[in-house]
């Protein structure tokens, strides 16, 4: 048994049948590159061999009596592969927009919470001969860097190699406990949170202070509230719309070497704002001012907290899209970050997971119902527009049950009010790049998807020639 920590509960806690929670991904496999040549049933009795080693495939949640504390992960004793290796067959011509298409349709379907939370889809009847994998992990469960070391468990670096060592974590997940254990452990957890509620609000009122102190000086991260509205910026639906592109790793490391003070991570977002802004010139939408994205960042080498598995805080960047000079844009990125990351160093490491443990169930549900009943997302200052993470991947061929992977695409969750997630994963000398968005807010995501090559290539000319 495991406590799911309060960062890890609250993806439960904000989970609507319009907001779902779960993350998703795209794997595109070389079928040619399995010893054994590619079988569906073959594939999922190895698939099934390796699950029965890792205990995070295994595991299912356990409420807690009258909800009084985060659930716990329990081993799930009737535990079956069909559940959750499942395969399906792309609809004729079996093109990139026919598999967008169907990741789309299966990313806006919730996960059953009786099960463990996650699920892979075996698609076959791609044009180009690949097999695609699309995989789909609850929030709860893993953040970006987790959910790709869990994928890895998965990989070996040559066909016909073994897979990684997993004998530390060969062991499983104790069986359920009492209702009666549960709730005791419940009300002695709740005993403690005054005084972890006195505990924060200190180190809270420091940051604040330094905070304001920065927005004074012009060294503060940009605010949230401040984000101008767009079309994907308002409530949002369960139906969700894929795309995904393929960028080059060594055009973003030159374009990084040739700016003074710029980070793949400015390229990349510096990529993102130019590509969005083309989207939005295209329909006559581009505000005068610049979008704002929620950056997530991995505070995993820096926490101190042992349990969980979410260890992720966040900052925001205005990401240029007022800005028509590509490498203009990069420029006041890279000094905007460089800025931003020394006001999130300044914020402890664990900040956010531990007031995370003061989430409620039933007030965030609550939250969640009125922000869409009222439409709250509609209304008011914007948060910010979008999210935009970047994970980072193996720098080498990595092989899924024997099959080469030449392509993972990352698709994280959208929220009432950003409707529009971008997750761009390095592996191999190529960024695969990840949106999903709500379909009725953004049906074209394509047209989107297309522009992330386009920018890079007017970047590169622009800095390189």
């Amino acid at each position: 048994m495991e406590r799911l920590s309060g960062l890890d509960a609250s993806f439960l806690y904000l989970e609507s049948s319009a907001q779902l929670m779960h993350v998703c991904g795209i794997l595109q496999l070389d079928p040619s590159t399995i010893p054994s040549d590619y079988s569906f049933g073959a594939f999922k009795a190895d698939l099934e061999a390796r699950i029965s080693t890792i205990p995070d495939f295994r595991r299912k949640l356990k409420e807690v009596p009258l909800e009084i504390d985060h659930p716990v992960w329990v081993d799930d004793a009737d535990f079956d592969i069909n559940r959750h290796v499942h395969r399906l067959a792309v609809p004729s011509p079996g093109g990139p927009a026919e598999l967008a298409k169907l990741c789309g349709h299966m990313a806006g379907i919730p996960l059953d919470r009786s099960r463990p939370l996650w699920e892979m889809y075996v698609i076959e009847g791609l044009d180009n001969g690949r097999i695609a994998i699309f995989t789909k992990m609850h929030h709860a469960t893993v953040d970006g860097i987790s959910g790709s070391n869990l994928i890895s468990f998965l990989c070996s670096l040559e066909p016909g190699a073994p897979l990684l060592d997993l004998t530390p974590l060969g062991e499983r997940y104790d069986a359920a406990p009492g209702d009666w254990e549960l709730f005791g452990r419940g009300l002695l957890n709740n005993l403690g949170k005054p005084w972890q509620f006195v505990r924060l609000m200190a180190p809270t009122t420091s940051v604040l202070t330094k905070t304001i102190r920065r927005a004074r000086e012009g060294t503060a991260m940009a605010a949230p509230l401040t984000a101008p509205r767009t079309s994907f910026n308002g409530n949002i639906t369960g139906k969700r719309s894929v795309g995904y592109a393929d960028i080059s790793l060594e055009k973003i490391k030159e374009i990084r070497h040739a700016v003074e003070g710029a980070t793949v991570n400015d390229v990349v977002l510096a990529i993102s704002g130019g590509a969005l802004r083309r989207y939005l010139e295209e329909r006559g939408e581009l505000p005068e001012t610049s979008l704002l994205a929620s950056v997530p960042v991995s505070v995993h080498g820096t926490s101190t907290k042992t349990g969980g598995t979410n260890k992720v805080s966040s900052m925001f960047t205005r990401l240029g899209t007022d800005v028509a000079d590509p490498v203009e844009r990069l420029r006041q990125l890279a000094e905007a970050n460089a800025h931003a990351k020394d006001h999130h160093k300044a914020i402890p490491a664990d900040t956010l997971q531990e007031w995370a443990e003061f989430a409620a169930p039933r007030t965030f549900g609550l939250a969640v119902r009125a922000v869409a009943k009222l439409k709250l997302a509609e209304k008011g200052p914007v948060i910010h527009n979008l999210v935009i993470s970047n994970v980072p991947g193996p720098p080498v061929p990595l092989y899924f049950m024997g099959a080469k992977i030449v392509g993972f695409y990352p698709l994280g969750p959208v929220f009432h009010g950003a409707g529009l997630n971008v997750t761009v994963m390095s592996a191999n000398g190529q960024m695969h790049v990840g949106l999903i968005a709500c379909r009725e807010a953004m049906p074209e995501i394509a047209s989107l998807a297309a522009h992330f090559p386009e920018e890079l290539d007017a970047l590169h000319a622009a800095v390189l020639g």
